[in-house]
């Protein structure tokens, strides 16, 4: 058995029973082994910043295990190895534990700290998991995240430029180290767009939505009549306080509704021939399922009392 999962499985034992080691280069030519509870991820950053390791991480070729070593990877263990050591807390923590022998197909069983090996030097190394004890003394749940801040280290290169100097602590005039950090204006329309969507395509939250309203008039061109009333209603609702989105293309009213759903506006109206017959136009919010008549003469009214509820 090669792998932790065929090893645990092998003799019935949990993942997190069993120790792996990995073997990486170290600072000055030589390897290093650093050891992990079975059911845990090395932390490469972690790792590089142990004194014994080089940085960039690099992990010992299998020829160079089996030259040094005298095995392949799969049957690695901390036992009798005559290279630096440096072993996870965690791992650190288990008795009676399952571990490679350095003998190509073997392993050992029951293995203890301070009786079968050394007690060991110990480093964080590890990816934290699911469960972990928290800072605040709760314990660490994993989420998925989006980035939307950054910071960049900026140097002196700038400074220098400006002559922008400070003294230190010894009364010495020196070049400040500039840094800077904020928000990414792309990166918080790219995580909106990222929660706030469906099929359809965008669904603007209202604070950043391009515009509130989208005001569809239907087969415009064919109509004067038509045309004079939603152009009254554009106006109306500008001066209103209102930001419109005005779609005054000749087109067919399934691309219109298309494109608006896949643009995102949060609210929709629409005009016809009929709507107008009928002292009505036609509302949608971009959430809602089916649509609703309001009177043409109320709409105002209306759509300012819906945008209130919904920032609200």
């Amino acid at each position: 058995q090669h792998t932790i999962q065929e090893v645990a499985a092998f003799l019935k034992v949990n993942a997190g029973q069993c120790v792996k080691t990995i073997i990486v280069q170290g600072t000055e030519d030589g390897i290093v082994a650093l050891v992990l509870r079975g059911d845990h991820e090395l932390n490469a950053v972690k790792a590089a910043k142990l004194p014994q390791v080089a940085d960039p991480l690099r992990f010992a070729s299998t020829a160079q295990v089996k030259e040094i070593i005298g095995c392949d990877v799969g049957s690695l263990g901390p036992a009798g190895l005559n290279i630096p050591v440096i072993v996870d807390h965690a791992a650190a923590q288990l008795a009676d534990f399952v571990c490679g022998a350095n003998v190509e197909g073997k392993h050992l069983t029951g293995v203890n700290w301070g009786r079968d090996l050394p007690e060991p030097a110990t480093a964080d190394i590890r990816n934290v998991v699911d469960g972990d004890p928290a800072p605040d003394g709760g314990s660490l749940s994993i989420k998925r995240g989006i980035e939307v801040g950054h910071i960049f280290q900026l140097g002196t290169k700038y400074s220098a430029a400006m002559n922008a100097t400070c003294l230190d602590d010894q009364g010495r005039k020196v070049t400040m180290i500039m840094g800077c950090y904020g928000i990414g204006v792309s990166r918080i329309v790219a995580a909106a767009i990222e929660q706030n969507h469906d099929d359809k395509g965008i669904v603007w939250p209202a604070a950043i939505a391009p515009f509130q309203v989208a005001l569809l008039p239907m087969n415009m061109h064919k109509s004067q009549r038509l045309r004079d009333a939603v152009q009254k209603l554009y106006v109306t609702l500008r001066e209103s306080g209102l930001d419109v989105l005005f779609d005054d293309r000749k087109e067919r009213p399934g691309v219109m509704f298309a494109d608006m759903d896949l643009i995102g506006i949060p609210h929709r109206l629409v005009l016809s021939e009929r709507g107008l017959d009928e002292n009505t136009v036609e509302y949608k919010g971009r959430r809602d399922t089916g649509s609703q008549n309001v009177a043409l003469d109320t709409v105002v009214t209306f759509l300012k009392s819906t945008l209130n509820t919904a920032d609200n």
